[in-house]
């Protein structure tokens, strides 16, 4: 199994101090730094572009996770790489060719991952997994701030585990959506061997107790 990695999403750190939020759970124990891309057609939410990604490249070493709600992927995917980013994931329903994304994302030498909604079944990602270094189970809709964690998600992540399981991949399953102490534990014990979480770890005065708190 892949080693557990704690990856905060900064879309709840404070932006007027970015670096400094960053640098705070990072020293805390995070292993990535997450970062969601909005880009206001995909989802209805708009949150930030490469810019933010080059500047924080250039004030940390960590492995930037991003993850692009975009509606072209192919593109944006590119510009996200040649900022800085470590690892692009993008929607399996945004790209009309991801075949040709998953390509172009290896040209640039970063990670390459594809997410699923709560409303795509796990199998349709059965087809990408020997192609993919992650795959990503939304454990809420994308891009709508203020959702619940859904109950249906550890099964989700079960169905992907023992499928990468069953081939012998090195793939990395990824949640995010309302992980906290309690749903780590959940999707952990389905498989999950990377969790996202936002208000959990930056909403916390305590960022290593935090992050403590979903290893545990």
């Amino acid at each position: 199994m892949n080693p557990l990695v704690i990856a905060p999403s900064i879309l709840s750190a404070d932006f007027s101090k970015l670096g400094m939020e960053v640098a705070s759970v990072l020293h805390a124990g995070a292993d990535w730094i997450h970062v969601d891309v909005m880009d206001g057609h995909f989802v209805p939410n708009i949150t930030l572009g490469p810019p933010v990604v080059e500047s924080l490249r250039r004030s940390t070493d960590a492995f930037l996770d991003c993850h692009l709600m975009v509606t072209d992927p192919l593109e944006y995917g590119r510009r996200f790489a040649r900022a800085g980013a470590s690892g692009v994931s993008f929607h399996l329903e945004a790209a009309m060719d991801p075949g040709a994304v998953i390509a172009a994302l290896r040209e640039e030498k970063v990670r390459v991952g594809m997410v699923i909604n709560p409303g795509h079944a796990p199998e349709e990602l059965f087809p990408w997994l020997d192609r993919l270094d992650l795959v990503l189970v939304m454990s809420v809709w994308a891009g709508f701030g203020g959702q619940s964690f859904r109950e249906d998600a550890p099964k989700r992540v079960e169905i992907l585990a023992n499928e990468i399981a069953r081939r012998r991949l090195p793939t990395r399953l990824e949640v995010d959506g309302g992980i906290d102490p309690r749903t780590s534990r959940l999707v952990r014990d389905a498989g999950a061997d990377t969790l996202v979480s936002g208000t959990a770890v930056f909403g916390r005065p305590d960022h290593a107790a935090a992050i403590a708190a979903l290893r545990s």
